[in-house]
């Protein structure tokens, strides 16, 4: 299955969803790079700002708020997509403002399926810039 140029941001504080993750997307043929901290996440794309495709984040995590991180990975790469995940309900609309279409929300639990269709989507929108 060809995949879209770019890779794949997980940042996750749980260290089993970090890898259930990584380790699904991957075998989906993915390029794949996890972190456990928003500032962890931040840094891997200043030194890459178009290297991510799609960033996928935990919506609650100490640190950097997740909302935060969002707007600011967006702002690095105008073609960044952003799926925020979280068992709470997440606030997305100031994401959405500052990057309208480029941020959806995904309900924990969601299944490894259900993360992959999603990134699909983001991608698919990616490529109609």
């Amino acid at each position: 299955m060809a995949r879209t140029p770019g890779r794949l941001l997980l940042v996750d504080d749980d260290p089993a969803l970090l890898k259930m993750m990584t380790v699904y997307l991957t075998r989906r043929g993915y390029s794949v790079e996890a972190v456990a901290s928003t500032e962890e996440a931040w840094a891997r794309v200043q030194a890459d700002p178009s290297g991510f495709a799609v960033a996928v984040l935990d919506g609650s995590m100490s640190g950097m708020p997740s909302t935060e991180l969002a707007v600011r990975l967006m702002g690095a790469s105008p073609a960044m997509r952003v799926i925020a995940t979280s068992g709470y309900h997440a606030d997305l609309s100031g994401v959405q403002a500052a990057a309208p279409g480029r941020a959806v929300f995904l309900p924990k639990p969601f299944t490894p399926e259900m993360l992959a269709s999603l990134v699909e989507k983001m991608l698919a929108a990616q490529e109609n810039i």
